[in-house]
């Protein structure tokens, strides 16, 4: 549909899409969408527009403003806004933009991430977010069937692109491949007795640097990692009742019974047997 408004220059395009209620309930889902070319000192200010927001520069710059945060955006950047929070936009020379407002159950979670680590403004994301964003607009552009799994899939591929924005990319990619290799060592032999340094020594890196790396790729330390791998293997393994919770504690890999209680009531709040028997009861039920 072509916008009619001041401001914004003739042929200017929008597409408004309501989404279904599984996909309010699990995905990620564009609300709108467009592409505009905004005349010299147009300026949108609002206080609050229940979306978030992600927009391509395609030409020119625009100066943006989303409560405390705020930032020129170039020719190429892509720029996300928190909609809830007060926000800005405005150029003086003019810009033209691929848009979309878009939510999520995991909207907020993504975009404090997302800032949190990287700002809002980014210069050099992974040419798969501009196509995302492509995707989308030729879904509506062109009324194709909306599958709304794949809308999802295009939005998160761009925030995930944003996650990893403003890296190294190469010892950044480098380090992940061998942290993330690791974490598929723990899933594979996490019952036996693994130390920070047999961890390190598989990565080839010095525990300290290992452990600090480790931390900052997944957020937990590996104890951490390992530990909440043994409990949800617990979790698993609760759920047969002909199990003894002594043997479970063997097979996940904790030294005693009483530990695994233990390390099992700090991350759940509930002992194994009551995990058990609530789990035992949702089946009758």
């Amino acid at each position: 549909m072509y916008i009619q408004e001041p401001g914004i220059a003739p042929g200017s395009e929008y597409y408004i899409y309501s989404p279904g209620r599984l996909a309010r309930e699990l995905y990620f889902s564009p609300l709108s969408a467009g592409v505009y070319s905004y005349m010299p000192g147009y300026l949108v200010s609002r206080n609050r527009f229940d979306s978030y927001l992600v927009m391509y520069i395609k030409k020119g710059s625009c100066e943006v403003k989303n409560g405390d945060f705020s930032a020129i955006g170039k020719e190429g950047d892509f720029v996300l806004l928190d909609c809830y929070c007060p926000h800005s936009y405005r150029s003086s020379e003019g810009w033209e933009a691929l848009w979309l407002h878009f939510d999520g159950p995991l909207a907020k979670a993504y975009f404090d991430e997302i800032s949190g680590r990287n700002g809002q403004i980014f210069s050099n994301p992974a040419p798969s977010s501009l196509l995302s964003l492509e995707n989308i607009l030729h879904v509506f552009r062109t009324s194709s069937p909306v599958r709304e799994a794949d809308l999802s899939r295009n939005i998160t591929t761009m925030l995930d692109s944003f996650l990893a924005a403003n890296e190294k990319k190469e010892s950044a990619g480098l380090h992940s491949a061998l942290i993330w290799k690791t974490a598929s060592y723990i899933s594979r032999r996490f019952h036996e007795n693994i130390s920070l340094e047999t961890l390190a020594s598989q990565a080839g890196l010095s525990p300290y640097y290992f452990l600090r790396l480790f931390a900052s790729e997944t957020g937990f330390t590996p104890h951490q990692y390992l530990v909440n791998t043994r409990i949800d293997a617990a979790k698993f393994l609760l759920r047969s009742p002909e199990i003894p919770i002594k043997d479970i504690s063997v097979r996940t890999g904790f030294s005693s019974e009483g530990t695994f209680c233990s390390c099992f009531k700090k991350s759940e709040g509930i002992t194994p047997g009551q995990y058990r028997k609530a789990v035992l009861q949702e089946k009758k039920d």
